[in-house]
């Protein structure tokens, strides 16, 4: 059993049977009283962050989250194939642990899946992909204006914002945390 001393930033913890990841920490020694561990935690599954304090030399559970490499195969209908990099096992992720990654995400692509004790956790996609559009509404003469914006269907089904000026069949960089345009990308 760890105690908060071992606490350091990237640390996963088990709290009432939830993970939870040490997002920051700090040791306080006052000048009057014991010390403390000052953390804030973010939940591996929901994202959730909260404050928490330990006294210091408080047992903890410390948890083992293996993050691997793995390749998008497909997407079977009740979840989604990966094949793991290294030894090309192949496993099913359930929809809900995917979630919102599946927006960005197309055959062949790597991410990374953290795992506890052989259940994934959550999947992780680099920061930002590039996918093609694949339906937009053609711009009109005379849109060619910045600031505005209409809506255009990338390859993932996904729906994003994007310039006026921009066509189907255009690649564009989006962000996988907010779903936002950031670039036209150039073959």
């Amino acid at each position: 059993m760890a105690t908060t001393a071992d606490i350091k930033n990237g640390v996963v913890i088990k709290i009432d049977g939830q993970l939870w990841s040490v997002v920051e920490f700090q040791h306080v020694k006052p000048g009057k009283g014991g010390a403390f561990v000052r953390t804030k935690l973010k939940n591996v599954v929901t994202g959730k962050t909260v404050d928490k304090t330990y006294n210091a030399g408080t047992k903890i559970e410390l948890e083992n989250v293996d993050r691997r490499d793995f390749s998008y195969l497909y997407s079977d209908g009740d979840g989604f194939v990966f094949m793991d990099s290294t030894d090309y096992d192949q496993i099913t992720v359930p929809a809900e642990v995917v979630g919102d990654a599946k927006n960005f995400m197309l055959e062949n692509q790597s991410v990374v899946i953290a795992m506890n004790n052989g259940l994934p956790l959550y999947v992780d996609l680099p920061a930002s992909v590039v996918l093609e559009i694949t339906y937009t509404e053609p711009g009109l003469q005379g849109d060619r204006s910045t600031g505005g914006t209409k809506p255009a269907t990338v390859e993932t089904g996904y729906e994003i914002q994007v310039p006026l000026f921009l066509e189907a069949g255009t690649k564009v960089k989006v962000d996988t945390r907010s779903g936002e345009y950031l670039g036209r990308v150039n073959d």
